[in-house]
């Protein structure tokens, strides 16, 4: 019983075994369908029998022009699509023949809603489940040497840098390309190009059908809206104005038809004429003769018959049928005006086969730059500690002739990684500065002061002068170095928009793109520098003659050599009126004062008097008060007049001022010297 157990379980467990790998065989065949389902299933996005891809250009944007070439005998050439790639293709389908014959047309079918019901339709096709679309174009049936080219959706090429920075200033700097091939297709020995900027491209929709709405105009008849009051006229004779009834005034007031023969029903033939035998009403035979006559050709001349000034003008000719279009010879010029268009593009030497849902990395460029690793003080929000220290970075000049674009860079420095920055846009002779670390040896700290200096002569004119002042902005930055190494940083200066630099440290960087200023400075271990930074921005406003700052203001431009010298000497005459003006208030001031001085001391004496009045032991006292009022009063009197003198003078010396001043014009203030 044991060994019959036994046997029993042997075969329950070969049985299991065959069990489990009959599943596992199914499974696998299951994932083998799948994977050939799914791979018939993936269509590219655009094809074509007998035109292999031979060339690729990935820009930045999204799309990619493709080239094919081959020898095609047939009268047509049929491209297979996606229903989302007709648009890009018909917009930019450029052909080139060898052979010298052209293409008559691209056709493609259009979805149209006809009404009909699902049973009525016709079965789709193969392609038509798949969601493709053929355009066929038509050849002259002769055998053909083609080139077409034609722009479709692409995933963008990435770049991605390396910088080796070495001790001598120089950098060794690589650019790599990454190609990502999603097109449905496999690249097989395709010459690549990568174009770095993104020139305009957009999606059209060429493959549909568009009927724009037009208005709408409703013939609504002449029905009337409400019925008219009539007239009542009764019955008059005299019709033709002799005032004798006759039978004339019986005739009827409509025109009379007739083929050509008198009716001679006695009454007058009014408003006839005939036209091919029928008599109509004269002015609307006119009417429909303007309308159905055109200007004549004269068969001897050829020249068209001008128009009475009475009739419409004819409508003009149809156009000439346009000119046939010149097909280029070459689909490469065609790329090459992208090249001329302000962007840059990496042509790869030899082929490159990139499979279908793959990407690859190529090497556009290793060349040597100029370079260095230094320090840059530049406060970042994302970045808390950077308000106080600055980042270390990479510093290279780009010298490759060709736009870099953005894209992440790995610095690496005797041998050693020091980290990973982005490298932003680079035109070619552009110096790039990339952060890559943060530094806590160094630490900054920063102040400014805000002052209004300067006085610059702007406008004289009326009479009237206009002064120019700048506001100053002062920032002192200080820098204390922590290590015992020498240190060079860079202070990234936030600029004032529309503020120039004053007297700025020597081999400071202007940035006007990027409203900013790069300051160099070095710092030596152990020790602290300042940076100065003095931004002004000018200003005008009308200034009185009098004031010290129009007095500075005048005195720098009559002291400028480079100032205008009918100007000058007018300007310079009436400074010197105005300095005697100046110097008569100035001593009237005094007098003014030394008046009021003696007013109040006159004031006091009359007061002390008045206190004594009756005392008649202060009579010795009242002697002394009352003299020295005396003598108060008579040098009030000599200061009131020599002030009336002072007032009468500077009356008339303003009046000499401002005539010296008429005839000064000046409009456009000098230079400012840097």
């Amino acid at each position: 019983m044991l060994a019959v157990a036994a046997k029993v379980r042997r075969i329950d467990a070969r049985a299991a075994q065959e069990n489990r790998m009959s599943h596992r065989l199914r499974s696998l065949v299951s994932l083998v369908a799948i994977g050939l389902l799914t791979g018939c299933g993936r269509q590219a996005v655009v094809s074509a029998d007998g035109l292999p891809l031979k060339r690729v250009v990935v820009y930045r944007n999204g799309v990619a022009y493709f080239e094919r070439s081959g020898h095609v005998e047939e009268s047509e050439v049929r491209f297979k699509m996606k229903e989302s790639a007709v648009g890009d293709f018909l917009a930019t389908l450029a052909v080139s023949e060898r052979g010298g014959s052209s293409v008559r047309s691209a056709a493609f079918p259009l979805k149209v809603d006809d009404g009909k019901g699902e049973k009525d339709k016709k079965e789709k096709s193969f392609d038509e489940k798949r969601g493709l679309k053929n355009v066929v174009l038509s050849l002259d049936g002769r055998a053909h040497d083609l080139e077409i080219g034609y722009v479709a959706e692409s995933p963008v090429w990435k770049p991605s840098y390396r910088l080796v920075v070495e001790k001598n200033g120089e950098a060794y700097l690589q650019a790599w390309g990454i190609v990502q091939n999603l097109s449905g297709e496999d690249w097989h020995d395709v010459k690549l190009s990568l174009v770095a900027g993104a020139p305009l491209a957009f999606e059209a929709q060429l493959g549909h059908a568009v009927i724009p709405e037009r208005p709408v105009v409703t013939d609504r008849g002449e029905v009337i809206a409400a019925v008219p009051r009539g007239d009542t006229s009764l019955a008059q004779a005299d019709r033709d104005g002799d005032g004798i009834p006759d039978d004339v005034d019986k005739c009827p007031d409509e025109p009379e038809t007739f083929n050509g023969q008198d009716d001679d029903d006695g009454c007058p033939d009014r408003g006839r004429v005939v036209i091919e035998s029928e008599v109509v009403d004269a002015p609307a035979a006119k009417a429909e003769a303007r309308k159905d006559r055109a200007p004549s050709t004269s068969p001897s001349s050829g020249a068209a018959r001008a128009p009475e000034p009475s009739r419409p003008m004819a409508p003009p000719p149809p156009p000439p049928p346009p000119p046939k279009t010149q097909v280029p010879r070459s689909l490469r010029s065609l790329a090459a005006v992208a090249v001329e268009a302000g962007t840059t593009r990496y042509d790869l030497p030899q082929p490159v086969t990139i499979p279908d849902k793959s990407a690859t990395m190529v090497m556009l460029l290793s060349r040597r730059v100029p370079g260095e690793a230094l320090f840059l003080f530049a406060p970042d929000s994302g970045v808390a500690d950077s308000s106080t220290h600055p980042f270390r970075v990479a510093r290279f000049v780009n010298k490759t002739q060709g736009v870099l674009e953005r894209g992440p860079i790995a610095v690496f420095e005797s041998g050693s990684f020091l980290g990973q920055g982005m490298v932003d846009p680079l035109p070619a002779g552009a110096t790039a500065t990339v952060p890559f670390a943060l530094e806590r040896a160094l630490a900054v700290d920063q102040d400014q002061r805000n002052d209004e200096l300067g006085e610059r002569v702007a406008k004289i004119e009326n009479g009237e002068l206009t002064i120019e002042r700048d506001t100053v902005r002062v920032v002192k930055y200080r820098i204390r170095n922590g290590a015992d190494l020498d240190a060079k940083i860079l202070v990234r200066h936030p600029r004032i928009a529309g503020a120039r630099l004053h007297q700025p440290p020597p081999e400071t960087e202007d940035n006007v793109g990027t409203q900013s200023a790069l300051v160099p400075g070095k710092v030596k271990g152990r020790s602290t520098i300042e940076l100065i930074v003095d931004e002004r921005t000018s200003f005008k406003r009308r200034e009185d003659w009098f004031s010290i700052v129009a007095d500075n203001a005048v005195k720098a431009y009559l002291a400028d050599p480079r100032a205008d010298k009918a100007v000058a000497q007018r300007l310079g005459g009436a400074w010197v009126t105005r300095k005697e003006i100046v110097d008569r208030y100035e001593a009237r001031a005094k007098l003014a004062q030394e008046q009021s001085t003696l007013q109040q001391q006159t004031q006091e004496i009359r007061a002390n008097l008045r206190a004594i009045e009756k005392n008649r032991a202060a009579d010795q006292l009242r002697a002394k008060l009352t003299a020295r009022l005396t003598e108060t009063s008579t040098k009030l009197d000599d200061i009131s007049k020599r002030i009336v003198e002072i007032d009468a003078k500077l009356a008339e010396l303003r009046i000499q001022f401002k005539e010296l001043l008429r005839d000064v014009k000046l409009t456009e203030p000098l230079a400012l010297v840097k």
